[in-house]
């Protein structure tokens, strides 16, 4: 994709695509007030104060189209910290259309995904973590997943790395002094006291990247695959999760051949439950495609509620199914459903085997289900100021930093000269530099953003 101009005045849709009662159309660029004005009836724009609104109509060659707001924002006062407009119109898809339209013939283009915020990086409003943040705060869907976005907005985590960064700097600097002094074998940068601030700053990389399977559970919350035989009660047990029939319940086995998904909140995570088609062999050519996108489903899970039809299963299919799952190296709960009719002798034998046993159709112990559900992701409530992992990208790149440290630390125990040592700090600063953009490439930034909304 080539690289936008960075200069021109762009526009987008900044509410939801629909009917509405109103829509926000944003415009950003030198020319965004002077281009709104071209096709605004009412106060002059271009000599209004910043932060000021005013009311109007919009009009295209003399045929009116709608009555607006118009909020004025003047350089650098201003998300993008340039000139921009915000148009309040009402929410039919036709009329933001129109303005749309007549907005790009007076001289303005279309935004391209994340271009607003994108310009408000290069800008310097803020560093690329903050603005990774911003799109994270927007698709938060728990309180935990929304401070923690406000955190990382708020420049918490930058803040951390960026000292880290000045720690290693300093020590680079007078490593490369050194080589410049390389004939007289001078140490500007005293070994011991080097390794004694990588230990420190590898302490807190740590602390970082053990927070990111606890970030990662609050921001993208945790993909959960009720698994078992046909009849094991699995759309019963979805819909008492949701309180709602969500998923069809019948006696014929193979009722679902397709996943069922929906998701809730369980202690301040997003828990997205997914029933699927019964485990089985089966001749139906549709039923058979159901099964093998369960296998897909439970895969890719970080969950699996395994549920055994305590009424109609014995132990050896049991053992069978359990050694499948075990192979596949993800958390899974083990229940047995239907207790009113459960074989006494079996449900002695699993308890010995850690099962939880419910009766998903009236209801008896599902609460001890949620509770172990939950025991396997505690986050607890995350406060203003935690400093928390919840982005892969920052992730991997601390884990490299982390490497390239532990490089510096063994080339110091083997004695290799301050050049080898330089390049792996250089490195270190480089995957630091990475998170905030301090560093950073085209390509990069375009990855990032083009994971917006076209209007942010």
């Amino acid at each position: 994709m080539p690289t936008p101009d960075h200069t021109d005045t762009i526009v987008a849709l900044a509410t939801p695509q629909g009917i509405g009662a109103i829509s926000v159309i944003r415009l950003s660029g030198t020319d965004a007030i002077a281009i709104t004005q071209i096709v605004f009836k009412g106060k002059d724009l271009t000599q209004q104060a910043s932060h000021t609104l005013h009311f109007g109509t919009v009009h295209d060659e003399g045929r009116l189209i709608d009555e607006v707001l118009v909020s004025v924002f003047i350089a650098p006062q201003s998300f993008t910290t340039e000139n921009a407009v915000e148009i309040s119109c009402h929410g039919s898809p036709l009329i933001v259309k129109e303005i749309i339209k007549v907005l790009l013939k007076k001289g303005a283009r279309l935004a391209t995904p994340g271009e607003f915020t994108r310009r408000a990086f290069l800008h310097g409003r803020f560093d690329l973590a903050q603005a990774e943040a911003v799109a994270d705060l927007i698709n938060a869907e728990t309180d935990n997943a929304r401070q923690a976005a406000l955190n990382q907005m708020r420049g918490g985590f930058s803040k951390e790395i960026n000292h880290l960064r000045e720690e290693l700097i300093h020590f680079a600097s007078l490593i490369e002094l050194e080589l410049d002094f390389g004939e007289e074998d001078v140490e500007f940068a005293k070994r011991s006291d080097l390794k004694k601030l990588i230990y420190q700053i590898q302490g807190f990389l740590t602390s970082l990247i053990k927070s990111f399977d606890q970030g990662n559970v609050i921001k993208n919350g945790v993909p959960t695959v009720i698994a078992g035989k046909p009849n094991a009660g699995k759309s019963t047990l979805l819909n008492l999760l949701l309180n709602e029939e969500k998923a069809i319940v019948s006696d014929i086995a193979g009722t679902t051949r397709d996943s069922i998904e929906d998701e809730i909140v369980l202690g301040g995570i997003n828990f997205r439950f997914i029933d699927t088609a019964g485990l089985r062999e089966t001749t139906d050519v549709i039923e058979a495609m159901g099964v093998a996108r369960t296998y897909d489903k439970m895969k890719k899970a970080s969950l699996i509620i395994y549920l055994v039809d305590l009424s109609n299963t014995n132990l050896e299919e049991i053992d069978k199914e359990m050694k499948a799952l075990a192979e596949l190296g993800i958390p899974y709960i083990k229940v047995g459903n239907k207790l009113d009719k459960a074989d006494r002798e079996l449900v002695e034998n699993l308890a010995t085997k850690g099962f939880i046993f419910i009766s998903a159709k009236s209801g008896e112990h599902i609460e001890v289900l949620k509770e172990n559900i939950l025991s396997l992701f505690e986050v607890g409530n995350v406060k203003s100021g935690d400093v928390m992992v919840t982005n892969l990208r920052h992730y991997q790149n601390l884990l490299q930093t982390n490497e390239s440290l532990t490089r510096v630390l063994e080339g110091m125990d083997q004695g290799v000269t301050g050049d080898f040592l330089a390049m792996d700090i250089r490195q270190s600063l480089h995957y630091l530099g990475e998170i905030t953009g301090s560093i950073t490439t085209d390509d990069l930034l375009d990855n990032i953003f083009s994971k917006f909304c076209i209007g942010k």
